[in-house]
């Protein structure tokens, strides 16, 4: 039984693939610090989810210390890594920098150190749509320059692609950065725009619409994100026939980097209006200029994916908001 480490467990997209993983026959160690960024509630209610499956073990660590994520590989040896922890959050690292540098760089080199001496198979980890920044030529692809992001957020995911690179380079660690796409769902988090506007429109309260609305995003469901995750796990970058590396005179770097998004952009008022309908209420808009740190519009190139994996996106945004919205009112309910 192959054991993998998955930090960020209590994490909306964490817990999705830990469950997924241990229905597939895995054991999974989850390690999260359970932060309150957002409510550590919904993360101890996810944590729960997984907690109650065979084959899970669980440590409360941060991985920014680098002596207890050592002690965890050291016991654990784990064959594989999908590390999903990190400071999220294009916003709030305007508002709270030290805290992308602690999680984002520190912490992502403890888990590069820690995989490598583990002689891990694979080291999965998630990068951001957001290290597209300034681009402006659509959709997104992975062969694109990414030097210029908007937000210090989206640079410290840049910076983590860059760090995976040297490692492969250097010690032959096969790495797949995911570049995530607006992802949403069950179990989502408080901080992005589905639970932020849903919550506003059951309590008859204003929503806030940024760029008035004229914003375009490649929204994504988590069930999807999940199958890209997993089906990539032991397709490992030094194995795989289709390798794509971005660094062609490096052709024998066990590095890649992939887009997981729907490819199919959606205006963020088409996205309220689906999401009225399935809450039978209209939202109050204060409409608003954009924000420092956002863009105009991500849409994902994800030919190198099907080519991988035959990834194609299953679940629509009308029927992921459907049970997004259904997911909701029980959690709502219960809490």
């Amino acid at each position: 039984m192959s054991k993998i480490i998955v930090t960020g467990c209590a994490g909306f997209i964490g817990m999705h693939v830990a469950l997924d993983l241990l229905s597939k026959g895995y054991a999974v160690v989850g390690v999260d610090n359970l932060n309150d960024y957002y409510d550590p509630v919904l993360k101890k209610a996810r944590l729960f989810q997984i907690g109650n499956q065979a084959n899970f073990e669980f440590f409360e660590s941060d991985i920014a210390n680098y002596n207890s994520l050592k002690e965890i590989f050291d016991l654990v040896k784990p064959d594989y890594v999908i590390h999903l922890a990190a400071q999220a959050g294009v916003r709030y690292s305007i508002q709270n920098p030290h805290a992308y540098f602690q999680s984002n760089l520190l912490g992502f080199g403890n888990v590069l150190e820690c995989s490598r001496h583990a002689n891990v198979k694979h080291l999965i980890y998630a990068s951001s749509s957001s290290v597209y920044g300034a681009n402006t030529e659509l959709p997104y692809a992975v062969t694109q320059n990414v030097d210029h992001p908007v937000s210090l957020y989206a640079a410290t995911k840049k910076s983590n692609e860059l760090m995976a690179h040297s490692y492969s380079h250097l010690y032959q660690l096969p790495t797949t950065g995911l570049r995530y796409f607006t992802v949403y769902g069950p179990w989502g988090r408080p901080d992005m725009a589905p639970w932020l506007f849903t919550e506003a429109i059951l309590a008859g309260k204003p929503i806030k619409v940024f760029n008035h609305g004229k914003m375009r995003r490649d929204f994504t469901y988590i069930d999807d994100i999940v199958f890209a995750t997993v089906a990539l796990l032991e397709l490992s970058p030094g194995v795989c026939s289709s390798q794509a590396s971005l660094m062609p005179d490096m052709p024998k770097t066990p590095y890649r980097v992939c887009n997981i998004g729907h490819h199919q952009p959606v205006e963020l008022l088409k996205f309220i209006e689906l999401l009225e309908h399935n809450l039978g209420q209209e939202a109050k808009k204060i409409l608003l200029p954009i924000q420092d740190g956002d863009v105009l519009e991500t849409y994902a190139d994800i030919s190198e994916l099907q080519q991988l994996i035959q990834f194609s996106p299953l679940v629509s945004l009308e029927d992921g908001l459907s049970r997004w919205v259904a997911w909701y009112k029980s959690y709502a309910r219960k809490t």
